[in-house]
């Protein structure tokens, strides 16, 4: 999502890092590019204005540390301003008495439905009992749709005839939830392809029959400064609680998720991630700044893993790969761990420092590569996997030709998988391993 913005950036802070100290012509040259890096990314232009005059005041004559380089002391100061633009984490209020009421709005296209079902899914695995409810009457397919999802998730859903008016619908649905002790009732409510008075009315309705403790936007990323005018639209007539912003997995600039919490006041509490079931996250303001400015996201990759990893698997690979023991049979079973992460691509782009590579390979090359390593792999014999050192010519051109590739793919995986051996018997010696940690600057 970030990928152009980052770039910019990091082209910015690097021409810094060439100065012994920050003059205000360095300063304002910089933010020059800073200011076309945000405008580009859509960002809302008195956010923007805001944002560098703040960055200004700061960087200007700016002492900055021997530790540290100029364009490291701008990258700190951009990050704490970012953080300020984003505002404070912010949770779900789910206090007062039960069950507690999740109004969802939004405009058709924006994923609202989908959206619905993941945060049931992801409350229902914090040991609550969500309550979905079909009030989107207006589109046809949209209450078969949330029962469609109901199912797939085992999550129950509430609905009653398209001729019902929504607010009796909602009003109902909360009373079959006390009856059938569900502590949470989301209420999936109609879009329009635009803001109507119609829509208005009839969600003001909802909400003053519901009494709902949120009242969550769905907004769509990739609409940019649209997704920020859909929300004050619908803060001024609702009063929302807060923000979902959906498919930043895609083509988006970022300037929505950057401007819409600062335009707004409303904070932003979760981010679609992709169009499975868990592809929804809690918003961490820091996390998000720091993946702008290409320095990673390392705890939402931990979680990631904790989430989806088999834990066992893990540690046995890890066990094998430290003893010695680790053979192409360990390897592919790390590799379908690594798979159930997500695209390759996404997850090295929570790696600090390798948002560089991500951008220099596609995504498909990486993909490709992946599926090959696996192909290859599962070409061989259990015996062979186990001890790739019996592969000789006439056993690799039968692998070769069992997935497909080249006998010269296959003498690549296996020297790079004997490199990797080779480095892990030298990590197991203290005195090899002290070298090597010295070679990258001594961090032991």
């Amino acid at each position: 999502m970030f990928e152009s913005l980052q770039d910019r950036l990091q082209g910015v802070f690097d021409q810094l890092n060439r100065r012994g100290r920050l003059s205000e012509a360095d300063v304002d040259a910089a933010l020059r590019e800073v200011r076309l890096a945000l405008l580009e990314a859509d960002v809302n232009f008195k956010v923007v204005k805001e944002f560098i005059g703040r960055i200004r005041e700061r960087a200007v004559g700016a002492e900055v540390s021997k530790k540290i380089t100029p364009g490291q002391q701008v990258v700190r100061i951009v990050h704490e301003e970012l953080l300020e633009t984003l505002g404070q984490p912010a949770h779900l209020d789910l206090g007062g008495a039960s069950p507690h009421v999740i109004m969802m709005v939004g405009l058709q296209g924006s994923g609202k439905t989908t959206t619905t079902a993941k945060l049931a899914l992801y409350l229902r695995k914090s040991k609550h009992r969500p309550l979905l409810v079909a009030a989107d009457t207006r589109r046809p397919a949209a209450i078969e749709q949330l029962k469609v999802l109901g199912r797939e998730l085992d999550i129950p859903v509430y609905s009653e005839d398209p001729s019902a008016p929504p607010p009796i619908i909602c009003a109902n649905a909360i009373k079959h939830a006390k009856a059938g002790a569900y502590n949470i009732v989301i209420l999936d409510t109609a879009g329009r392809l635009q803001i109507d008075e119609a829509l208005m009315d009839e969600l003001s309705q909802i909400k003053t029959k519901t009494n709902p403790q949120e009242v969550l936007l769905v907004a769509d990323a990739m609409t940019g400064q649209e997704a920020v005018r859909v929300a004050e639209g619908f803060h001024q007539r609702v009063t929302l609680t807060g923000l979902i912003l959906t498919k930043i997995d895609g083509d988006a600039r970022g300037g929505a998720a950057i401007s819409i919490r600062s335009v707004t006041g409303v904070p932003i509490k979760f981010l679609g991630t992709g169009e499975k079931s868990n592809d929804l996250e809690l918003f961490h303001p820091d996390r998000l700044a720091s993946r702008i400015l290409g320095m990673g996201d390392v705890m939402s990759l931990i979680e990631r893993a904790e989430e989806v990893i088999d834990e066992d698997v893990a540690e046995r690979g890890a066990k094998r790969l430290m003893e010695g023991h680790f053979n192409l049979e360990d390897f592919l079973e790390q590799l379908q761990q690594i798979k159930k992460l997500g695209p390759l691509n996404k997850i090295l782009e929570m790696i600090p420092g390798m948002g560089q590579i991500t951008s220099a390979i596609p995504q498909e090359d990486m993909e490709r590569q992946l599926k090959r390593t696996q192909a290859i792999i599962n070409s061989m014999t259990t015996k062979e996997r186990r001890n790739p050192k019996i592969l000789d010519g006439s056993r690799k051109r039968r692998v070769a030709k069992g997935c497909g590739v080249t006998v010269q793919e296959v003498n690549q995986l296996l020297s790079q998988f004997q490199q990797m051996q080779k480095m892990m018997k030298q990590l197991r010696n203290p005195r090899a391993r002290g070298n090597i940690m010295n070679m990258f600057g001594g961090f032991r």
